[in-house]
């Protein structure tokens, strides 16, 4: 099952869940994601039209169907895993450490992504 038609918009899509992950959209951590997404995505981008889709994309698909969507979702793009640099893991951090807190349902929820990131990529992201 894979839903986008870019890598990038489905790490876009990965930053909301992970923002997501304490069932809270913090003003915050979706300041973060912006930043995250100037450096994303090209500098006409409208980030803020990029962001909605996400949340309401993310907001209207099923979570039980998650580890379904990014294991697929890692294997289809996996050519591209280059757009990912090697602080991947350190954006997502931040993402969710922008409220001031690390909730546990965040670190379980970055803790399982990065399972599902290593099993399906075969080299995982650093």
């Amino acid at each position: 099952m894979v839903i986008h038609s870019t890598f990038k918009d489905f790490i876009l899509f990965l930053y909301v869940h992970m923002s997501r992950a304490d069932e809270n959209y913090d003003p915050n951590e979706m300041a973060t994601i912006k930043k995250k997404i100037g450096g994303l995505f090209e500098k006409d981008t409208d980030i803020e039209k990029k962001l909605y889709i996400a949340i309401r994309e993310y907001n209207s698909f099923d979570r039980s169907k998650l580890s379904t969507l990014f294991s697929s979702s890692f294997k289809h793009f996996d050519q591209d895993h280059s757009v990912l640099k090697n602080n991947f893991y350190s954006d997502l951090n931040e993402i969710i450490a922008a409220d001031g807190k690390v909730e546990l349902a965040e670190s379980r929820a970055l803790e399982a992504l990065k399972e599902i990131i290593a099993l399906n990529s075969g080299k995982g992201v650093q």
